[in-house]
């Protein structure tokens, strides 16, 4: 990692999501010198983990493997996986960056054969799926990763279960003595695209998300649509692991609010419409879902599928803050309670499954960081002329649908694309 040459018309991304990968392809095909970083040890970000978009509900797979093959073959583009900012000094067009590149303990030589991982037989919650199954020590982080190798949980280093993997690899590529490194780069613009992470739904202590097994959360209710997700594709109780026909869904769980996150996250009511249409796809008519909102914000072409749901016998929409979720422990059925703001009619109603939409918010506190980056009440970075060199994209920058994050991606591509330009022209 350490010969890894950049200029001041290098132009940095942050982040190897839709949005990063986006913004590195847009400059790299317009022939720029690009180097896309990410922490985690393949590209993908929260995309990757997705059931569906909206509003076509598609599978994210397609764009996944679209993204991936221009990647691979432009040669302007460099990836480092595992590898995050540390540090960054300097000023528009002349930016000094240092990075912390962590040991994967897997080299190049990787085929992705899994022997490794069947050598071991530790297991740790699997962050690809938020806590809902183990992986192994040794793992491919998902089926599409890139780059497809394995990697070695740091803490099976030093132990028997290290030495297993290693003895079972027939091609050399289990380098057990990889230590981290640092890595400081010339560049001349940076793009930030360190995506979102969802609310911690745990702080909302009314809606019992830590007390109760049956209430989960609208990312976790999408990992268990996937094939190759924690159920099987199948909408399964936590509990007891029966089948969930009747399903709750709470709105603004998070957001919207002066207690957690002040802002509107934009992408909850329609992901909750999606994922009604998810309770259809498995069980046709015996499947319920109820919606519980303050208002549904499904705007332009998403707008549609607020029509549709509204017209599916299967869909009910209750306008109604819940007050509280209480727990039957006969059933293990959770409970919403509250008032509907319509008929001001209260309610005590037991539910399968609870799926809280929980909000956005960036995945990086710029405000810790030392980065002069303008940033806003809620985290997000302004894209402003006090930043330089230095553009946000996709959810950096707001709360954003995939489509739209990609639009803010290819924007600050142009914007970085302009200032290595702009020295290219001044250096003659």
């Amino acid at each position: 990692m350490t010969d890894v040459v950049a200029t001041n018309q290098t132009i940095l991304v942050v982040g190897g999501g839709i949005s990063g990968m986006t913004a590195a392809l847009e400059a790299a095909e317009c022939g720029k010198d690009v180097i896309l970083i990410e922490k985690n040890p393949s590209l993908g970000g929260r995309v990757s983990q997705l059931y569906k978009y909206f509003p076509k509900l598609c599978h994210p797979t397609c764009g996944m493997e679209i993204n991936l093959r221009r990647t691979k073959a432009n040669p302007n583009l460099r990836v480092m996986t595992m590898t995050e900012v540390s540090n960054v000094t300097g000023e528009k067009g002349n930016y000094s960056v240092t990075l912390k590149v962590s040991p994967r303990y897997v080299n190049e030589n990787c085929t992705a054969c899994g022997a490794c991982s069947d050598a071991v037989e530790s297991e740790f919650d699997d962050e690809y799926n938020y806590g809902l199954k183990k992986r192994k020590g040794a793992y491919l982080p998902f089926f599409m990763a890139y780059p497809q190798r394995y990697v070695i949980d740091p803490n099976i280093i030093g132990t028997d279960e290290a030495e297993k993997a290693k003895a079972a690899c027939k091609y050399d590529a289990i380098d057990l003595d990889m230590q981290a490194q640092e890595v400081t780069l010339n560049v001349g613009a940076i793009i930030w695209a360190t995506g979102w992470k969802p609310f911690d739904a745990n702080k909302i202590q009314p809606y019992a998300y830590d007390r109760i097994p049956n209430v989960i959360t609208s990312v976790e209710f999408e990992r268990m649509m996937d094939k190759m997700g924690p159920t099987g594709g199948k909408i399964l109780r936590p509990s007891d692991n029966k089948e969930a026909k009747n399903i709750a869904f709470i709105q603004c769980a998070g957001s919207r609010d002066r207690n957690y996150l002040k802002h509107c996250s934009r992408i909850c009511c329609t992901a909750s419409l999606k994922q009604s249409t998810y309770v259809r796809e498995q069980y046709g008519d015996e499947g319920k879902s109820t919606i519980y909102y303050i208002d549904i914000r499904a705007i332009d072409r998403f707008e549609d599928m607020y029509t549709k749901a509204k017209k599916d016998p299967t869909v009910t929409f209750i306008k109604s803050k819940v007050a509280n979720i209480t727990l039957d422990k006969a059933t293990g059925n959770p409970i919403l309670n509250g008032v509907d703001t319509e008929g001001y009619n209260r309610y005590s109603t037991p539910y399968d499954l609870v799926v809280l939409a929980v909000g956005m918010q960036p995945s990086v506190d710029f405000k810790k960081m030392s980065v002069n980056l303008t940033v806003n009440e809620n985290g997000f970075i302004e894209n402003t002329s006090e930043n330089g060199g230095m553009f946000a994209a996709g959810c950096a920058s707001d709360a954003l649908d995939v489509n739209r994050a990609v639009q803010s991606a290819t924007a600050s591509a142009l914007r970085a694309i302009q200032v290595v330009n702009q020295i290219a022209a001044a250096e003659g």
